[in-house]
């Protein structure tokens, strides 16, 4: 997306879906060159940053509570779980892929937003439906992502203490200072006008989790060839070392666990509107998505598997920040460092959607919305600055930043949201519209086929939010608001 001082140009309103402001009438009269079909300036992603997007998007805190989440189901249903989630996801995203145009692959209508493919394909109460569920979750993402980002903040701190102290000072850290300064950081992040321009960040946030994830893999086959042995049971954590109910909340909870790790079908619609044709967007997001699981898939499958042979059933349920490393100490920092810096970018690209359809409704009522004001900055040239956009997105931000200081608990919330957004997000949308788009004929067998589908996921779905909100309510039993420490 392409601002200017007035915000009035008609690539702004495609970028945000605002469809009374299309004129067609006027395409023809673009240059071809600089502009697309819908009179946007030209799209310039491509399969590398669409790559960089998702696996920003896909390869997040998550990855680190694998290990736990191996824990509590054992080296059989563990790794099964993983393979099915990222075949789910694969075959998913291609369905919504075809989506990003209605009708003709290549010609047809754009919708801009996974709201606006809804909408348009499926109508009705669907869309109000997506909505809810969608920017619910790209909100709950980003309180996700500011508990782990200061969580691993108060690690770098906590390691360096464990290390200056020979191990003989607990070190423990309150969590609000690091909560409040990733908030800072997001408020001044959140100002980047529009998910086109975060390019930049995405490649970024995908080279640190590369960084996080090998430095994680490499501690846990060093911890290995330490012991000398693979940790772990067939089964995972036994009865006895918890009750039977621990051991099925535990269950369900890892489930959402490593839902919320393969989580990005929310954007993937506001992705695919970075890439530029031909080939068509969503022969490109394909191959994208191809790669970008294969390669998440892969790094979830080492990490996870070597921590849970590296501690077993008493893996961490953060395998970075549950000190289940202490040595080399400067390692593990850079590893916190790399994942603080990846949560940075992550936070954004969950971020800039929501961010782009509060503004559309803004603009749509109050057209004064728009005007911005143009600032020079001493050494890096201009900046369109807009009132309305500086103090909703700092609003947002504040918000997010006290619900994280009053629910500070990593592995529940990603289970929570994880659960919440794989059924409705990831599968029954996308399911929905390619049987609506395509015509599948009611009671056939691919029609059947994708049902069930939808159906296995809804169980999913549903055993994970309880065992989710089961954690979040043992913890809440032990828990004062904003005084929380590690």
């Amino acid at each position: 997306m392409v601002e200017n001082a007035s915000r009035s140009n008609l690539g702004f309103h495609q970028d945000f879906g605002m469809e009374e402001h299309r004129i067609d009438a006027v395409l023809p009269k673009l240059d071809s060159k600089s502009y697309d079909d819908d009179g946007h300036v030209k799209r310039t992603g491509n399969i590398w940053t669409t790559s960089s997007h998702i696996i920003t998007a896909v390869v997040g805190s998550g990855v680190l509570s694998l290990a736990w989440a191996m824990a509590q189901m054992g080296w059989i249903a563990g790794p099964l779980t993983m393979v099915f989630f990222s075949l789910i996801t694969l075959y998913t995203s291609a369905l919504l892929a075809d989506c990003y145009r209605s009708g003709d692959p290549i010609s047809g209508k754009r919708n801009y937003t996974f709201m606006e493919a809804v909408q348009n394909i499926l109508g009705g109460y669907y869309s109000t439906f997506c909505g809810l569920f969608q920017y619910s979750n790209l909100y709950g993402t980003a309180i996700g992502y500011t508990i782990g980002a200061a969580i691993s903040m108060m690690a770098i701190k906590r390691s360096n203490c464990f290390h200056s102290s020979g191990g003989k000072n607990p070190c423990h850290v309150p969590s609000n200072p690091y909560i409040i300064s990733f908030g800072i950081i997001q408020i001044l992040f959140s100002q980047i006008p529009d998910f086109h321009k975060t390019w930049w960040l995405s490649i970024l946030a995908a080279i640190m989790s590369f960084t996080y994830s090998i430095i994680g893999l490499a501690l846990g086959i060093a911890k290995v060839a330490e012991t000398g042995s693979f940790k772990g049971t067939l089964t995972g954590v036994s009865i006895g070392t918890v009750t039977e109910t621990q051991k099925v909340w535990g269950v369900f909870q890892a489930l959402g666990n490593i839902a919320f790790a393969y989580s990005y079908s929310q954007i993937l619609i506001e992705i695919q509107d970075t890439i530029k044709s031909p080939p068509s967007e969503s022969e490109t997001m394909k191959k994208a998505a191809k790669v970008s699981i294969g390669v998440t898939t892969t790094f979830y499958m080492l990490c996870g598997f070597m921590g849970y042979a590296a501690f077993g059933d008493a893996a961490p349920g953060n395998l970075l920040t549950g000190f289940g490393f202490y040595n080399p100490y400067w390692l593990i920092d850079i590893a916190n460092a790399a994942i603080v810096i990846h949560l940075v970018g992550a936070y954004q690209v969950y971020a800039q959607p929501l961010f782009a359809y509060v503004e559309q409704k803004a603009a749509k009522r109050w057209p004064i919305v728009e005007m911005e004001h143009k600032i020079q900055i001493p050494g890096f040239g201009s900046y369109n600055l807009n009132p309305f956009r500086l103090v909703w997105r700092t609003l947002f931000v504040i918000k997010t930043t006290v619900i994280a200081m009053l629910i500070p608990f990593f592995n529940d919330v990603l289970g929570l949201l994880g659960a919440l957004g794989f059924w409705p997000l990831t599968v029954f949308f996308p399911v929905q519209m390619s049987i609506s788009q395509k015509r599948i004929p009611k009671w056939s067998t691919t029609w059947i086929c994708m049902q069930i589908l939808s159906v296995v996921c809804f169980i999913v779905s549903l055993v994970s939010a309880v065992g989710s909100v089961a954690s979040i309510v043992i913890d809440l039993q032990k828990y004062k608001p904003f005084s929380v420490d590690y």
